[in-house]
């Protein structure tokens, strides 16, 4: 037909010409809803299923590929591939998907620019289809650390905990009285589970700290708390730039000292250089400050600590656990989480929204997990709760 020639729709086609628009553009919504609230996928299904489909897959960073059996551990080359695993310690080449890393996340997940990624949890968007002659994801839509999604690169927003009611491999044995739970209730019934431990002396964590510490990278070395700094083991002591036992939870905040109890449990204990341990002092936690030499991302001033971005919730979560475990019922004082930065020799820690904030921004990944399972399996027999549900912090706390 000539367009010119053609006469212009009655009211009732237009109308019924749009009502179709909307029908055939209601599907595409829903299809894009329904594959944002869809599960991930693990690296072993991802590798299962290299078809072309697009599909979310969380897994740990083992570090960049290079070949179809390469990957390299350190050293990194470039920031265009990482490659993940179900488990942070994986070291077959074919269980591990190889994700190729495009312009728009190469500042925040390529390797060269960002090797503390190695035994991170990381969640990727994108086409399964073989990189490097290897099972891979290619073209991906969406990064974020952790086990859940967020945005497309341009976006700030914050990863955020896993929603109330998720379930762990511990929930039917370990924390069989505490699931379902909330408030008070799950507070006691929290306490009652982990104050069962072995207590170790101030000496046995020396050796603790060499194991929950180590470095992914380097079996030699422990990655100091607040610096981020991967150090020789052997080089614990009180030099200037040794390594020593810093207490999160400042022992001076209820005077408990480093007698076995509260100053020798090792999940609020890590290593850190002497000098940073020394500006941290027994400081409360908050935000601003002056740059803490030696520790990167880290700001100090006359009553507050500040940590580095990337352990921020791991700070937050081993204050949480004290508050639980140090109830005032064996002989130690009750250590609580407050508001303030001026708590001295109170069995009180601050500051607690601050905390919470640091918690949901920076959730568990697989160096803390491990962490908290070596406590479990070769030191203490108890686990940090918060690392394993990181929703029973705001179930506590709001």
């Amino acid at each position: 037909m000539d367009m010119k020639s053609s006469t212009r729709p009655r009211p009732g086609r237009l109308i019924a010409a749009l009502a179709a628009a909307v029908t055939l553009a209601v599907p595409v919504a829903v299809t894009a809803t329904s594959a944002s609230a869809a599960a991930t996928s693990t690296v072993a299904q991802a590798l299962a299923a290299q078809d072309g489909r697009v599909a979310t897959v969380t897994g740990y960073v083992i570090g960049q590929p290079t070949a179809t059996s390469t990957v390299l551990t350190s050293g990194y080359t470039a920031d265009t591939a990482i490659a993940l695993a179900d488990t942070a310690t994986e070291t077959g080449t074919s269980r591990m998907l190889y994700v190729q890393i495009t312009a728009d996340y190469r500042s925040t997940f390529g390797l060269l620019t960002n090797p503390t990624l190695r035994g991170r949890q990381v969640t990727a968007t994108g086409t399964l289809t073989a990189y490097f002659s290897h099972g891979g994801l290619k073209s991906p839509t969406a990064m974020s650390l952790g086990g859940g999604s967020t945005p497309t690169p341009s976006a700030t927003a914050s990863p955020t905990p896993a929603p109330t009611g998720s379930t762990g491999p511990y929930d039917s044995t370990y924390y069989a009285n505490a699931v379902g739970k909330s408030g008070s209730a799950l507070r006691g019934s929290l306490h009652t589970i982990i104050r069962t431990q072995t207590k170790l002396s101030y000496d046995q964590v020396w050796e603790a700290l060499k194991d929950t510490d180590q470095d992914p990278a380097n079996a030699n070395n422990v990655i100091l708390l607040y610096s981020g700094r991967s150090q020789s083991k052997s080089s614990n002591g009180g030099g200037a730039n040794d390594w020593n036992r810093e207490h999160v939870w400042a022992k001076s905040h209820g005077d408990f000292g480093t007698a076995t109890g509260p100053g020798t449990d090792v999940h609020h204990l890590r290593p850190e250089d002497v000098t940073v341990n020394s500006a941290r002092g027994n400081k409360d936690f908050d935000t601003g400050g002056s740059a803490v030499a030696e520790a990167a991302g880290s700001y100090t001033d006359a009553d507050s600590f500040e940590p580095r971005n990337a352990v921020k919730g791991d700070v937050a979560r081993m204050i949480m656990y004290m508050a639980i475990r140090y109830e005032g019922d064996d002989g130690w004082p009750n250590l609580e989480v407050n508001n303030s930065v001026t708590n001295g020799s109170a069995p009180y820690l601050g500051r607690l929204p601050v905390l919470l904030q640091w918690h949901r921004q920076d959730p568990p990944d697989a160096f803390e997990q491990r962490r908290n399972q070596r406590i479990y399996e070769r030191w203490q027999g108890n686990r940090n709760p918060f690392v394993d549900h990181p929703e029973w912090a705001t179930a506590i706390w709001g």
